[in-house]
């Protein structure tokens, strides 16, 4: 079996969809403009998709508060530097710059809402 997608409850899923469209090169597969807001969103291979949304009567985590380690979504990036610098001037924070001995390099952030993201440029591709 393949994966379809990963959701996200969240406190406000279309700006958090327009961010990650414009900021991260993502797209629509589907949006309701009714509650729950529900937004499925494609990465640029097209094969990815995540679903954010807004479900009141079920827990919004506190996606800030949790330690990016616990749940992240990671992005290949081929040049983690400047995409980093780039995320941060569109509002999203830096949590660690981390470079390994294998020659990977790892930036981990923050969104505007707090749900942490990795910037991968792995030394050899993992996929």
């Amino acid at each position: 079996m393949k994966i379809e997608h990963f959701a996200f409850n969240v406190k406000e899923p279309r700006k958090m969809a327009e961010w990650y469209i414009e900021h991260l090169n993502m797209s629509v597969a589907k949006r309701e403009e009714e509650p729950p807001y529900t937004h499925f969103l494609v990465d640029s291979s097209g094969k990815v998709m995540i679903e954010v949304y807004n479900n009141p009567p079920d827990q919004v985590p506190e996606y800030r508060a949790m330690n990016p380690l616990l749940l992240h979504l990671a992005f290949v990036s081929k040049n983690p530097d400047q995409d980093k610098n780039r995320l941060l001037e569109a509002g999203a924070t830096l949590v660690e710059d981390t470079k390994l001995s294998d020659g990977s390099h790892l930036v981990m952030m923050r969104d505007p809402w707090g749900h942490a993201l990795q910037l991968c440029k792995r030394a050899k591709p993992m996929i």
